[in-house]
């Protein structure tokens, strides 16, 4: 192995420990800004990274790390700033970037400047949203009221043969492959066929640990939650993302025990199974329940629905 293999590999170790650090962080970011260390962790993570990357000339990663590093410096500069689920998400958002960079580097071909450059071109209106949002919670607004950042297009799959950045073993890792496919849906407008979707991957995510009774409870409670009509994804995102991800952790670790979903998640679950009806398969009782339970302008959709199924 050559001196710069060598040294490229202890940069890519490092990088794993600070990746790990941001993600603790921003996985429940409000509970990391009640505590001005583990803000400074944040910060320093991040500014490790670029300067490591910035050595290497790996511009890309440099840049990256900075951007989210700047973004970290307001958070440690100013730690009552009322953190909501927009801004969590968007950081999430800029973490997986620098992520799937790191990732891309540690392939057997590395990362080539026209796949980096495409990688930064589609990630920054996510980067300038964040730090528009950022800015305004900072100086007492409301937030961007708006979504403004288009979600990217479906990313192609990793080249085979490239390890993944993962600090353990394959289960977290797939399980966070999964959990970024989930937020680029979530970062997309609600619509019933974008829940549908989400419900899928939530059902892909069943056959990662079929063994585990506690991590199949969990990801059936999040794919309910998910069809709650009345939850927004603002509301989804960041509580659906953060359990499975933790979660994925703990089963890894032999802790399934401790697996359960949030007291919030669950609520949310059993108010979408209120809204739920049964009916029964005979054709004339299944109508008199659905005459019950539907207003017109419902049953006028479910017929239009019924005719179109049926021609």
């Amino acid at each position: 192995m050559s001196a710069n293999s060598q040294i490229v590999g202890y940069f890519l170790e490092e990088a794993k420990e600070h990746l790990e650090t941001i993600e603790q962080g921003l996985l429940d970011l409000q509970s990391t800004m009640k505590d001005q260390e583990n803000l400074n962790e944040l910060f320093r993570a991040a500014h490790s990274v670029k300067g490591g990357a910035a050595m290497l000339g790996f511009s890309s990663v440099q840049k990256t790390s900075h951007r989210l590093e700047d973004s970290f410096k307001v958070l440690k500069e100013n730690p009552t700033i009322a953190v909501d689920h927009k801004l969590e998400n968007l950081f999430l958002s800029g973490f997986y970037v620098l992520q799937d960079l790191l990732e891309r580097v540690q392939g057997p071909f590395g990362l080539r400047d026209d796949e980096a450059k495409q990688i930064l071109d589609e990630a920054e209106p996510r980067f300038l949203q964040l730090q528009a949002h950022l800015d305004s919670l900072n100086s007492g607004g409301p937030g961007i009221a708006e979504e403004v950042v288009p979600p990217p297009p479906k990313k192609e799959p990793p080249t085979p043969g490239a390890p993944p950045l993962s600090t353990s073993s394959d289960f977290p890792h797939q399980v966070t492959r999964v959990l970024r496919e989930m937020l680029q849906v979530f970062k997309q407008k609600t619509t019933p066929n974008n829940r549908q979707q989400l419900e899928e991957i939530c059902s892909g995510l069943l056959n990662l640990d079929e063994q585990s009774p506690e991590w199949i409870a969990l990801v059936e409670t999040a794919q309910t939650a998910i069809s709650n009509t009345k939850a927004s994804y603002e509301i989804l995102a960041p509580l659906v993302i953060k359990e499975l991800k933790i979660a994925a952790e703990l089963v890894n670790v032999g802790r399934t025990q401790e697996v359960k979903p949030s007291n919030e998640l669950a609520q949310l679950a059993e108010s979408a199974m209120a809204k739920r009806v049964a009916i029964t398969l005979e054709p004339e009782a299944a109508a008199k329940i659905l005459m019950v339970s539907f207003d017109k302008k419902q049953l006028k959709q479910l017929i239009a629905t019924l005719k179109q199924g049926a021609a």
